[in-house]
């Protein structure tokens, strides 16, 4: 919360909130470099190595153990239907899906309800800051940021598993990481690898899904992904 009092307010009329944009640029710089040579070659060997079944059933393993944080955070945006929902779905895969390897609550209709604390501090009316580009993490804002944090001592399964299962879990999360990576890697190549400044179309891309995501596709926060980045505004 001392982290949030701090949050930059942009100015109105401002789309794209980056006073931090020179030390942005050299993480995003070192984001890339790290794609390049690490994640995106593991990436694709992982996929190789690895068949689709179990990369399926590490990833929804791992999203099955993200639920239970995202259950509190339905909670206290008062989003008591979507926590009901998680509930449903983390009960069904955990014992119907062998401890969540199997995803039968997609089958039965129970679909994951997305959260996150950054959705939560919007929720009570938190600004969303400055745009930052996080190491190792990639785009994000202030106030999404300060959420991560916060999704990681308030995650209950953190409290619950003992050392060698979470171990496991880090373990299924860099899977899932790495399975995503390369299903989306045209895009995220893109990005990177074909923009003119990689570093801009980064950064409206982030700053528009986010924004439709947390306005439920209202498109009240849109961003034409082809304006000048370095239009004054």
């Amino acid at each position: 919360m001392i982290f949030l009092v701090g949050c930059s307010v942009a100015p109105d009329g401002v789309a794209v909130h980056d006073p931090y944009e020179k030390m942005n640029r050299k993480t995003h710089a070192f984001n890339k470099a790290l794609d390049r040579n690490i994640v995106r070659p593991v990436a694709r060997a992982y996929d190789v190595v690895v068949p689709d079944p179990i990369e399926d059933g590490v990833t929804n393993f791992s999203d099955n153990l993200s639920l239970p944080g995202k259950i509190l955070n339905n909670i206290l945006q008062g989003d008591f239907k979507g926590a009901g929902q998680n509930t449903v779905r983390f009960l069904f895969n955990t014992t119907y899906g062998l401890g969540g390897l199997l995803d039968p609550s997609t089958h039965w209709g129970v679909e994951e309800v997305d959260t996150d604390f950054g959705e939560t501090l919007e929720t009570w009316g938190v600004q969303e800051g400055a745009y930052v580009e996080l190491p190792l993490l990639g785009p994000s804002t202030e106030r999404d940021a300060a959420g991560f944090l916060v999704d990681i001592f308030l995650d209950p399964a953190s409290y619950v598993l003992n050392r060698p299962q979470a171990r496991v879990r880090r373990t299924a999360r860099v899977g899932e990481q790495l399975q995503t990576r390369h299903v989306l890697g045209n895009q995220i190549d893109e990005i990177l690898y074909e923009s003119a400044d990689s570093y801009a179309q980064a950064r409206l891309i982030y700053l528009q899904n986010r924004r439709f995501e947390l306005d439920k596709g209202a498109g009240d926060g849109y961003i034409d992904p082809y304006i000048d980045p370095y239009e004054e505004f």
